[in-house]
């Protein structure tokens, strides 16, 4: 497990996943120039997680808009990602295959007795830095909308307020 920090360089990734329907590699490198919504979930064919794997696909389009890439990940081979997809149509994003549990274990995620991932969300930016983490409990779905929030806020390079969204004033330093 990696010593991991927001401001410090996000480990690199590359690993086997689902993308359009087709299995490819994928790797950090290939969104150099974007940022990076890398989640993780606990295992396909659940269910909190369908809620949440839907939920930003259904809002790929308003990340995309703000130069981001969403990349889901679990510890599931991309066959069972596949078959997944049966049940949850085709996604707007990669969804990665950590069979090996090593990605899950760089970020600080992964419930060894269990062999699965916590619900870890990273923003990553351009540069490779890691700007935002988040775990969630196995039980709780996380927010696209409060990911967009905090991107967006990231993105500013101003000092947001609590709650703030797009179009409300920054803070000015004094």
């Amino acid at each position: 497990m990696t010593n991991l920090q927001v401001g410090k360089p996000a480990p690199q990734f590359a690993l086997e996943a689902l993308v359009d329907g087709e299995f490819k590699h994928i790797s950090s490198d290939d969104y150099k120039d974007k940022w990076i919504v890398l989640f993780f979930y606990p295992m396909d064919f659940t269910f909190v997680c369908p809620t949440e794997v839907v939920e930003f696909s259904d809002r790929a389009k308003d990340f995309e808009e703000l130069n981001a890439q969403i990349v889901g990940c679990s510890i599931d081979s991309v066959y069972s990602h596949k078959a997944w997809m049966k049940e949850l149509g085709q996604l707007n994003y990669p969804l990665m295959s950590d069979m090996t549990r090593s990605l899950s274990n760089e970020f600080g995620i992964l419930v060894e007795e269990k062999g699965i991932a916590l619900r870890g969300l990273y923003i990553i930016d351009p540069k490779g830095i890691l700007r935002y983490q988040v775990v969630h409990d196995l039980s709780v779905g996380r927010s696209a909308d409060e990911c967009l929030r905090v991107l967006r806020a990231l993105q500013s390079g101003k000092l947001c307020k609590a709650n703030w969204k797009k179009g409300d004033d920054f803070i000015e330093e004094k």
